[in-house]
């Protein structure tokens, strides 16, 4: 019984960031049409592997927050980590609509700047929690620094 119920909980803690994922690419249908007609900046990769990228952060983000649930520590402190992860969970679906759908690029650039802070304060909670779900986020706050990068560069050149 333990394991159709852990069976159960991977799933939703996989199809969580997903989901957010294919929603949030939905709404902003057109991203990557007026990615093509931005100047872009120096580095910026081509538009076919953001959603590469994306699914595969994505995965991790899933993976990482079912370690921490079934990590066994304290249901507190696992509590304000998954908080953590729901709140920048929440910033990562809101950039790309504020991005593409509102063309609000410096508003788009503060709110990643929350957002990254957000992930700092998960990767923090999560290596207190479980080493293998900290390390799992090191790619995501990579891309987002990037993409922080590339987000300030399309504001200063469109």
């Amino acid at each position: 019984m333990k394991i159709k119920q852990n069976i159960k909980e991977f799933i939703i803690c996989l199809l969580i960031p997903l989901g957010v994922g294919i929603v949030s690419a939905l709404l902003s249908m057109n991203a990557m049409e007026e990615f093509n007609t931005l100047q872009k900046p120096p580095l910026a990769p081509p538009a076919w592997l953001f959603p590469v990228v994306w699914t595969i952060l994505y995965i991790l983000m899933g993976v990482s927050s079912y370690l921490v649930l079934i990590s066994g520590d304290e249901k507190e402190i696992v509590q304000k980590a998954l908080d953590t992860y729901l709140l920048q969970l929440f910033f990562n679906f809101g950039w790309s609509i504020i991005f593409f759908n509102f063309g609000w690029r410096l508003f788009a650039f503060a709110w990643l700047v929350a957002m990254w802070a957000l992930i700092i304060r998960m990767l923090i909670q999560y290596k207190s929690i479980s080493k293998p779900a900290f390390y799992m986020m090191i790619p995501y706050i990579i891309w987002v620094t990037f993409a922080g990068y590339l987000n300030l560069g399309f504001f200063l050149l469109n």
